[in-house]
């Protein structure tokens, strides 16, 4: 028996769908109490609801952890991710219940599945004011010239690409093993493999019943009015960053909606990106066709499991 079950795709693939009703037929058919596990950068952030996507309404009475645990506005890394995700798992298994693990993080995914041990990284008053002035890309750049791996899927602002470089000085100079011991855990690791035309058809229809029926707009401006500054929604990147942008006045609606839903593609093929190099790097992943009816991706899965 596995000791978890990674589920992982690109953004609009229907991750969480096939994640609750696996649990909820796990617990109807084999008596198996399942729990998940998100792993999503932003659906930490409370109050950032719609465009994260955490659809709250598919768990059902299912329990669900690493969702709303951080106020927005604050930063959450991947070290703190590994320290919640191991309280959470240790926690479910205790239980006796089956971990699931989803989300489109591939960082987050690969620190527990290839049991990275990460370290806390202070901040670099010095080194973040030599790069304060470089362009998004001259600091992309810059990242790429490290040797370690680092999660380039999420660094689509200047910001994140300074922490990121950060990370990398500080690990270099203190010469830090990225794969300290860290607890071994056996998956199985369903990827959800979407056709390209289909993710992107997927992704703009999600994006505009997002604007124009969930108001995601209205999201973003309550969470200014609660005091969010808008440097941190910024930083975000992705709905909050455009959306913030348009708030501010610096673009039109219409210039909101078109940047941001080339964003979310080229997002989406950063993910992409990233899973195919996990399998590089030796995860194992189970790829099933996303573009097949919901309950039978979920027979696909019990039928690896059992």
């Amino acid at each position: 028996m596995y000791d978890l079950i990674t589920i992982l795709g690109p953004t609009a693939c229907g991750k969480t769908a096939v994640a609750t009703q696996l649990a909820a037929r796990l617990a109807a058919e084999r008596n198996l109490q399942a729990e998940i596990i998100s792993a999503d950068s932003r659906q930490v952030f409370r109050g950032m609801d719609i465009g994260t996507g955490k659809d709250l309404s598919d768990y059902g009475t299912i329990p669900y952890h690493l969702i709303d645990i951080a106020e927005a506005g604050t930063k959450y890394s991947v070290f703190e991710f590994q320290r919640d995700f191991l309280k959470a798992y240790s926690s479910i298994r205790e239980n006796g219940h089956l971990p699931i693990l989803c989300g489109g993080t591939g960082l987050y995914i690969e620190s527990v599945l290839r049991a990275y041990k990460l370290v806390e990284v202070p901040v670099n008053t010095e080194l973040r004011n030599k790069l304060e002035y470089k362009t998004l890309n001259e600091l992309t750049n810059i990242l790429a010239s490290y040797k370690r791996l680092h999660n380039t899927t999420d660094v689509d602002t200047a910001r994140r690409a300074i922490r990121a470089i950060e990370i990398e000085e500080y690990y270099r100079k203190h010469h830090i093993d990225e794969t300290q011991p860290f607890p071994h855990i056996n998956s199985l690791t369903i990827g959800l493999d979407i056709p390209r035309e289909l993710r992107r058809e997927r992704i703009s229809a999600r994006l505009r019943h997002r604007l124009e029926k969930e108001d995601m707009v209205g999201e973003v401006q309550r969470l200014l009015d609660r005091g969010v500054p808008a440097e941190a929604l910024i930083s975000y990147g992705l709905e909050y960053r455009y959306i913030t942008l348009h708030l501010q006045g610096a673009l039109s609606y219409d210039e909101m909606v078109s940047q941001l839903e080339i964003a979310i593609h080229q997002f989406a093929k950063r993910q992409m990106t990233w899973f195919r190099g996990m399998e590089r790097r030796g995860v194992s992943i189970e790829w099933i066709d996303a573009t097949q009816p919901l309950m039978q991706q979920v027979s696909t899965i019990i039928n690896f499991l059992f």
